[in-house]
């Protein structure tokens, strides 16, 4: 299973907050991120990442294309609603490309907690 990771730089310490207690969950599966947020996962745990290009350069429509090919099973955003900076990556066409293809999408920590609950139980 296929999981995407992204978080706006507001949201890069919760992220890494989640990654790690949900560690034996995510190391279970293939983990796939934008470059900055994927940089700061790896400095934090031991996950095996596939880092994209950053945001700005365009790691989110990389990963919008392996959703777009059926290479995506979930996708993780932590997006910040209210400081977002324009180079950020846009969810907008993200979220797009999960509801045509079936995948599901978490914008937030409660939801991705959701996510977890279904893939496993928290040790």
């Amino acid at each position: 299973m296929n999981v995407a990771l992204i978080a706006h730089d507001n949201k890069k310490a919760e992220m890494i907050d989640f990654v790690t207690e949900y560690y034996d969950i995510l190391k279970e599966y293939s983990l796939f991120t934008t470059g900055t947020t994927g940089k700061r996962i790896m400095e934090c745990t031991d996950l095996e990442v596939t880092r994209m290009l950053s945001g700005p350069y365009g790691g989110d429509q990389q990963i919008g294309n392996l959703i777009a090919i059926g290479k995506m099973d979930m996708v993780i955003f932590f997006r910040d609603p209210l400081t977002a900076q324009p180079h950020e990556p846009d969810i907008s066409a993200l979220m797009r490309l999960c509801d045509v293809h079936q995948v599901p999408l978490a914008s937030c920590k409660s939801a991705a907690i959701l996510y977890m609950k279904a893939l496993g139980t928290k040790e």
